[in-house]
């Protein structure tokens, strides 16, 4: 199996995963209002990075400060 053979496997895969973690970062990012066109880019470009980037600096300092409230 050629290297061309492997691509074309695994992007059907990948377009999917890669459309529905953008989404999902952009419409959050859109409700907590940090930059919701910056995380739906990056989410289009790899995968998991931008998704645990977002909970480490996003979602997890959101929840602190709601605690705080």
């Amino acid at each position: 199996m050629t290297d061309e053979e492997v691509f074309y496997m695994i992007l059907p895969l990948l377009i999917p995963i890669l459309l529905t973690q953008s989404i999902l970062l952009f419409i959050d990012a859109k409700k907590k209002g940090t930059y919701p066109w910056f995380w739906g880019i990056w989410g289009l470009i790899q995968v998991p990075m931008p998704t645990l980037f977002y909970l480490l600096f996003v979602v997890l300092p959101h929840k602190r400060k709601q605690k705080r409230s």
